[in-house]
């Protein structure tokens, strides 16, 4: 595998344009964005560098082939005409799995055995052989129908999507996940020698995300990909990869992050996180109600997920805790910009304020939307004359 290779970075929805702005700083310009999914071209070294360093994307996928099928025979000798042996080897082990949308072929469990049977006889033409061991590199086919387009793909991230960093080992009953959690802090205006605050930190992601961004530390730097174990993806490719990350990695930027939570087991959960994360010093946190919040910095960030309120006993009690954050960020921290996200949709009656702007977004299957409350811009520091 020497040419290019198209990919295709999928996304939750509501963060395409987070994810296709990401891939457009890596340097892939030939950027095309649809719900869901991000695509453009890479040469090989671009699925090492993809993986390591997107950190709102849910996974990396190579496009091995897209076409119309409304029949299963249409499906079987179409998957069969692809270049599957471009990819994987006589021993490369290869699950099939597969979705339906508004497609004629709904039966998810026909069109994955289809596709199984499709590139095995591809492989016996390719082969020369009859049987396959599949004891080698582990390649996840997937087989996406939408409106009857079929779009075959390999998953070169593994089982486990790019938001498993491998630092939250243990977490609430109701996680961020560390891709949305680094899409919030992506939608502020922090930088990184401004304070930041999660007041609602929980298992602290928001708080960790933080410092890996303000640090400039690739997210998958610490954890494995399903394409280190392909024979055909050449180890030099990932060493300067991974030289990339570490070049590129400020550990000295010093940082002012700040979690807190009403729950001292939260506390003790985020402090080990951040431990397993690599920041045991750089992010403090404490057990604190968010109403007693204050800070002598003049300018800083606030990102918070905050209790939604779901169940009916809870509304009320979560009702009192907005407008108890709302009353204190401004008469406290009027000059911070604060980023909350919350499915309720009467959070800015309760937080007293209407948002500066809003943006729709999903906590796994739950509609939120983020409400950014803009501060004014710091002056900017008097050169000397």
């Amino acid at each position: 595998m020497k040419g290019k290779v198209t990919l295709i970075a999928t996304a939750a929805m509501g963060l395409e344009a987070i994810v296709a702005q990401e891939v457009k700083e890596l340097g892939y310009d030939d950027v095309t964005v649809e719900n869901g999914k991000v695509t453009f071209t890479t040469d090989p070294t671009g699925i090492a560098r993809t993986n390591l360093w997107l950190r709102t994307a849910d996974r990396i996928k190579i496009k091995v082939g897209e076409f119309k099928a409304t029949s299963f025979e249409e499906l079987f000798e179409q998957t069969k005409a692809l270049p599957w042996t471009d990819y994987l080897p006589e021993n490369a082990e290869f699950p099939v799995i597969g979705r339906s949308v508004k497609s004629q072929l709904f039966s998810i469990s026909d069109c994955q055995a289809i596709v199984k049977k499709a590139v095995v006889e591809k492989m016996k033409a390719s082969y020369k052989k009859d049987w396959f061991d599949e004891n080698g590199g582990f390649y996840r086919i997937e087989v996406a129908l939408h409106k009857d387009i079929a779009t075959l793909t390999i998953d070169t991230s593994g089982t486990s999507g790019l938001h498993k960093r491998g630092y939250r080992y243990l977490h609430n009953e109701a996680p961020l996940k560390e891709t949305l959690a680094a899409a919030m802090i992506k939608l502020t205006n922090w930088h990184p020698d401004r304070p930041f605050v999660d007041p609602f930190c929980g298992s602290g992601t928001i708080a960790i995300e933080a410092a890996m961004i303000g640090q400039n530390i690739a997210p998958g730097f610490n954890r494995e990909f399903a394409f280190e174990g392909w024979d055909w993806f050449e180890q030099n490719w990932f060493d300067s990869a991974m030289q990339e990350a570490e070049d590129l990695a400020n550990y000295d930027q010093p940082l002012e992050i700040y979690g807190t939570d009403i729950d001292h087991r939260m506390v003790d959960l985020a402090i080990n996180n951040a431990k397993e994360a690599g920041f045991p010093d750089l992010i403090t946190f404490k057990q604190m109600q968010a109403k007693d919040l204050r800070s002598k910095k003049e300018y800083g960030v606030i990102v918070g997920n905050p209790p939604y309120g779901e169940r009916m006993r809870e509304k009320a009690e979560v009702e009192k805790l907005y407008k108890e954050v709302g009353a204190t960020f401004r008469e406290y921290l009027p000059t911070w910009s604060v980023y909350m996200i919350t499915s309720h949709e009467k959070f800015e009656l309760y937080y007293g304020k209407t948002a500066t702007k809003k943006r729709k977004l999903y906590n796994g299957n739950i509609k939120t939307d983020l409400y950014q409350y803009w501060g004014p811009r710091p002056p900017k520091p008097k050169e000397d004359k």
